[in-house]
């Protein structure tokens, strides 16, 4: 694997790491977080309220795999569409 590829990738990681750590705590610090809180404690019926934080980190790092398996497959993709379009042209 080229290792420029591998430090961009890298990096991508590294970046949806510190915006899950930063959505988290600034969403901790918010006053819905509290209310939630207060919600959860007080009605144990209802006490899965999920993991926003987790669910963005899921998106970013999917976000950046797609991205990163588009940029390499991209051109290849691109070559045996225009292969296989110029075969079928020839069978007329």
């Amino acid at each position: 694997m080229n290792s420029h590829l591998v430090k961009a990738t890298d990096n991508i990681f590294r970046k949806c790491i510190l915006i899950r750590e930063a959505i988290a705590s600034s969403y901790q610090r918010s006053s819905l977080f509290h209310f939630k809180e207060r919600v959860r404690t007080s009605n144990n019926d209802h006490n899965e309220r999920g993991d926003v934080p987790g669910w963005v980190l899921v998106v970013l790092m999917t976000t950046g795999l797609v991205t990163a398996i588009w940029t390499i497959a991209a051109p290849r993709l691109s070559t045996i569409l225009k292969n296989s379009l110029d075969a079928m042209n020839g069978i007329r």
